[in-house]
């Protein structure tokens, strides 16, 4: 299965560029499933009712979110209620909302997204390592196929969750250092990691002033694709530059 994964998407012009993204190009790419950081997408500091409905109407399956989760107040309610908009499951245990997942894609295939949160240069929040565990062990076999948005400054902090987790998801994105790093990589079971928004995106969806010119507009050589745990990336691995 291809699954497709934005991150981070900000403010209007990043909605717009995901909605644009998938009514032209999602068919074409054989997309089943769509996850998208969304944390940014109201103003460019968090996420509210309005941009949360916005990205699912345009085609998101299920929205993760960071370390500004909770910067429009009013997404406190309706993050309650929301099985699909996700906050880092390494918060305190009490706090408001999910941090994963399990749906089905269009093809049938059951979907766990799990959004973590790091502590290198953040603040301060529960282990993301012994809560993937705990986690992992909830979903069980409910999941054939496992995404992980590990939010966090630290490259290698992104990079040692990969490997922390290979052989056990699908897949580990990074979101939230809003650059384009170079190691994405296929890991030693045969399982991705990427980091850097996605790594495909180069910069945070919609930010004009981090990101280099037409990175607002998603080619479609930004699809990326995972075939389930245990299966071979759509891409066999090989790094791949922007069109």
């Amino acid at each position: 299965m291809r699954i497709a994964f934005f991150g981070d998407v900000v403010g209007k012009p990043g909605r717009r560029g995901v909605a644009w993204w998938l009514s032209t190009f999602r068919a074409n790419q054989g997309v089943d499933f769509v996850v998208a950081n969304g944390e940014n997408s109201a103003g460019g500091v968090g996420i509210d009712p309005g941009s949360a409905r916005d990205l699912l109407a345009a085609g998101v399956d299920v929205l993760t979110s960071g370390n500004h989760i909770w910067a429009k107040r009013e997404i406190l309610e309706y993050i309650v209620d929301s099985d699909v908009l996700l906050r880092p499951a390494n918060f305190a245990p009490t706090t408001p909302g999910w941090g994963y997942t399990v749906k089905t894609s269009r093809r049938n295939v059951s979907v766990a997204v799990v959004n973590l949160i790091g502590r290198v240069f953040m603040n301060t929040y529960d282990c993301p390592f012994r809560t993937v565990d705990s986690v992992l062990e909830t979903i069980g076999g409910r999941a054939k196929v496992i995404l992980v948005d590990m939010h966090a400054e630290a490259t290698s902090e992104k990079v040692a969750m990969g490997w922390y987790l290979d052989g056990r998801v699908s897949a580990v994105v990074g979101s939230h250092t809003h650059v384009q790093t170079a190691d994405e990589r296929v890991l030693t079971r045969r399982h991705r990691i990427r980091d850097g928004c996605g790594y495909v995106w180069s910069a945070r969806l919609g930010d004009r002033r981090k990101a280099r010119p037409g990175v607002a507009q998603v080619s479609d050589a930004d699809a990326w694709a995972i075939r389930g745990r245990g299966g071979r990336s759509g891409r066999s691995g090989r790094r791949h530059r922007r069109r």
